[in-house]
């Protein structure tokens, strides 16, 4: 089956209908991803504070404000209120390297598939969509708000970069990845949620800086996507290989495919390591399964076994 090369509006209109049954959110069930071995820091909406009260049976002891306990000489509590709208921001690569794929769709289609399905599930729960979409040219920035209309401009800058890939008027320029991450950092102040949607092509460790950054100040989520004939090479000596428009060669030696597949294997590792060090869950994706079937499988309820 030969892979989808590039998405339309309309499909990723249609996907409102699959994003459903999983959460960005921080109270996950035991299956999910973000509730996994390595603790995250994903804190989901921030609380507002409303009011000092007294104290009634079956508040919760925690929440008693103890100064003004000892200051008005009675218990009170400290009441706060979670903030309805939350900032996320989809950063959505769509650089050349993202146009490969050997199985059901490009590393790009899947990309704006995952921004889809988590636009319009920020959007049900009342959060606040925005994003960057980037290429070699360009980074167009969609600040957070919370409208139908909002998706749809993010939906419509994705589908122009991916659509551009397929087509003769591929985008030239210099823009990397740590120039949408310089972005998005500015952007996201404080207390937004950041999913960037990448193959990580290009991450360096200015990456692992503005990484840092933003995650400090935010909730961060990165969401890998990645092609499984891309983890190895496989072909006989002297074969032509394409990488991002250049030809090269397949060398002649028997250990070449095994040094390729280590050298990829330790690099996904090093990444892995890197952002769990920091607390920052990835979430492999691969171009090979349903967008959303995986999605469901990291971040949400799987059925239990009968």
């Amino acid at each position: 089956m030969s892979a989808a090369v590039s998405i339309t509006l309309e499909e990723l209109i249609l996907m409102k209908a699959e994003a459903r049954g999983f959460s960005l959110l921080p109270r996950q069930p035991v299956t999910s991803l973000l509730a996994g071995r390595h603790a995250s820091r994903l804190r989901g909406r921030g609380l507002t504070f409303e009011e000092l009260r007294h104290y009634h049976e079956g508040d919760d002891v925690r929440s008693i404000d103890w100064r003004a306990t000892a200051r008005l000489r009675s218990p009170h509590v400290r009441v706060f209120s979670e903030e309805r709208e939350r900032p996320v921001l989809f950063v959505v690569d769509q650089r050349l390297p993202m146009f490969f794929g050997s199985r059901r769709a490009m590393k790009s289609v899947v990309a704006a598939e995952l921004a889809a399905l988590g636009a319009w599930r920020s959007l049900e729960v009342g959060d606040r969509v925005g994003g960057l979409v980037f290429n070699e040219s360009e980074v167009v920035e969609i600040r957070p708000h919370r409208s139908r209309t909002r998706v749809l401009r993010l939906f419509h800058e994705i589908v122009n970069m991916n659509q551009r890939l397929a087509s003769d008027q591929r985008a030239e320029g210099s823009v990397t990845l740590n120039d949408a991450l310089e972005k998005a950092l500015h952007l996201a102040k404080h207390d937004c949620l950041v999913v960037l949607i990448s193959d990580l092509d290009g991450a360096d460790a200015e990456t692992r800086r503005l990484s840092t950054l933003i995650s400090t100040r935010n909730d961060m989520l990165v969401a890998a996507v990645y092609d499984p004939l891309g983890a190895t090479l496989s072909g006989a000596p002297g074969m032509l290989a394409a990488d991002r428009g250049e030809l090269w060669e397949i060398p002649s030696h028997a250990a070449f495919t095994d040094q390729f597949r280590q050298a990829f294997q330790e690099r996904v590792d090093e990444w892995q390591k890197i952002f769990r060090n920091l607390k920052v869950p990835v979430m492999p994706v691969s171009t090979s399964l349903p967008a959303g079937q995986q999605v469901l499988s990291l971040l949400g309820h799987r059925a239990r076994p009968s």
